[in-house]
């Protein structure tokens, strides 16, 4: 898939095994899978609706090999997306990324957008709950951090010298590692609960 302004995609490994059923053994599969089922739990309970975004797709190319079977060949992203859940929990709009990573040290920003930022400020001016969900795959460890901390360290950058990672030390100092539990596999409502109520 391609962006409006033409440029390609990173290919993501987010995309999971949909419509099969997955044990708690499995966890760390796929950040975004265990998101989801915790989503979906959360809906059945009746806890929050919180769902993830659709991104807007313009296919451009389409063949045929066989009457009954498409293969798309080329497409664009209408526009570029924001961050990738929202939804509402007790009264509040909740609003966040999220991202994993191999790296075992730092989580590099550049996996954050100019466009995503600027989204998430404007949430919390809203007075909206917003924030990342980052995973450090090497620790296998899931961090939820406020964006307001995600802010400090995207602005810092900027500055003569500024880091243009968030190192992992930071996570754990200033982040909250979100409970893992069956069946919300990563409960961070709870975490939500904890921080805003």
């Amino acid at each position: 898939m391609n962006y409006p302004n033409g440029k390609r995609s990173i290919n993501s490994s987010s995309s999971g095994n949909h419509g099969l059923q997955r044990s708690f053994s499995n966890r760390g599969m796929s950040l975004e899978d265990d998101i989801n089922q915790t989503n979906d739990y959360y809906l059945a309970q009746n806890i929050c609706v919180i769902h993830k975004k659709p991104t807007p797709v313009q296919i451009v190319k389409v063949d045929y090999p066989k009457r009954s079977a498409a293969v798309i060949k080329e497409g664009y992203f209408k526009q570029a997306s924001t961050t990738d859940y929202n939804g509402v929990y007790r009264g509040r709009y909740i609003d966040f990324e999220a991202k994993e990573t191999r790296n075992k040290s730092s989580f590099p920003l550049n996996n954050f957008h100019e466009h995503q930022i600027k989204h998430m400020k404007a949430v919390a001016e809203h007075d909206g709950i917003t924030f990342v969900i980052i995973r450090f795959r090497a620790h296998n460890q899931t961090f939820f951090l406020p964006a307001v901390k995600l802010f400090r360290s995207w602005d810092s950058q900027y500055s003569d010298g500024g880091r243009k990672s968030i190192p992992y030390k930071q996570f754990v100092a200033e982040g909250i590692e979100i409970p893992s539990r069956y069946p919300a596999l990563l409960d961070y409502a709870t975490v939500i609960e904890q921080l805003f109520f």
